[in-house]
């Protein structure tokens, strides 16, 4: 492994890709517009914790615009930047990712949202009127994916054969879910088409939430890792939006579901910005798995915790960790 010092104390690893723009076609695709959509889902959270859905109700004109909200951020001079401050929660960040070592090639805004609307957090680091017009556009986006996310659990939930339709969806749209909104950006490195590599942009982990819904721009990079262990490229799409379940749902499908691990890496030519909402319950909800997928021998495989207990562990621990791990039972 080789790996990138810029400046000297981040040490950023470059993979030499496998196969060069060769994608994985076994993606699982949803239309949401159909019958049958629910099993579908059920069966991709099983195989992959992982699908793209089609037919999702949000508007392309609704995606372009807080992307490009974005990119006008990410252009800005760096000293501007740096006036949204560390993440903590909400804020800038570049190259760190979290207080444990982890780094990444990548520049990013991340947003504590919770259920308040986005004009109550911050954005005074920002000149108007791009301050307002940034604003609107996450508050539309946001509104938009929270109901996706809704969506797309209560099928899970209908798939799994829930009498409670809205057992998983109300978890993410309770009045204090704990909601996490992170845009991304992967510059480019020229020096990479030297050296015919990837760069990690951000390093292999699983999500804690429950689920997370992202969007890219038409830029490759992004990669899920399959049951084997072994790693795939997923084609981009610019209209689709690509779920993730997270630990969370793990837990509550008694690991029926899987925690998708996955992670980023930049070909250094082409810029990429991701958009990503992240999905927990609130933080007092005990986490455990649904009484109805227990299975006949009626056993858990984790213990019982709370949301607050598992992030407080989870954002202790480095990226690539199975945080999981520490909170699974050791059967007999």
């Amino acid at each position: 492994m080789v790996v990138l010092a810029n400046p000297p104390t981040e040490q950023i690893s470059i993979i030499k890709p496998q196969k060069p723009h060769a994608y994985f076609s076994g993606v699982p695709v949803i239309d949401l517009s159909t019958p049958g959509s629910d099993a579908a889902i059920v069966r991709a959270c099983e195989e992959f914790g992982f699908f793209k859905v089609t037919n999702h109700g949000v508007s392309k004109e609704l995606m372009a615009k807080l992307e490009a909200e974005a990119v006008k951020f990410f252009s800005l001079p760096q000293f501007e930047k740096e006036k949204a401050g560390p993440p903590n929660p909400s804020g800038y960040g570049n190259k760190r990712i979290g207080p444990n070592g982890d780094v990444g090639w990548v520049e990013y805004l991340l947003f504590e949202i919770n259920s308040k609307p986005m004009s109550s957090v911050s954005l005074a680091f920002l000149r108007e009127p791009l301050a307002s017009s940034f604003r609107s556009a996450l508050n539309e986006y946001i509104s938009a994916i929270r109901n996706l996310a809704a969506e797309v659990l209560e099928l899970m939930a209908q798939g799994l054969g829930m009498k409670q339709r809205d057992i998983l969806s109300k978890l993410v749209m309770s009045q204090d879910s704990d909601l996490m909104f992170r845009l991304n950006h992967y510059p480019p490195c020229p020096v990479l088409k030297e050296l015919n590599c990837n760069l990690t942009g951000f390093g292999e982990h699983t999500d804690p939430q429950v689920i997370s819904i992202l969007r890219s721009n038409n830029s490759n990079g992004f990669q899920i890792a399959l049951k084997d262990g072994g790693w795939v490229s997923v084609p981009p799409d610019q209209d689709s939006f690509f779920i993730n379940a997270g630990d969370t749902l793990q837990v509550l499908t008694n690991g029926r579901f899987r925690s998708v691990r996955h992670r980023v890496v930049t070909n250094g030519s082409k810029s990429r910005v991701s958009m990503i909402f992240f999905g927990g319950p609130p933080p007092n909800k005990i986490i455990t798995p649904l009484p109805q997928l227990l299975g006949e021998e009626k056993k858990s495989r984790y213990i019982e915790l709370t949301w607050a207990d598992y992030k407080k562990a989870a954002y202790k621990s480095r990226l690539a960790d199975n945080r999981l791990a520490l909170f699974e039972k050791h059967m007999t």
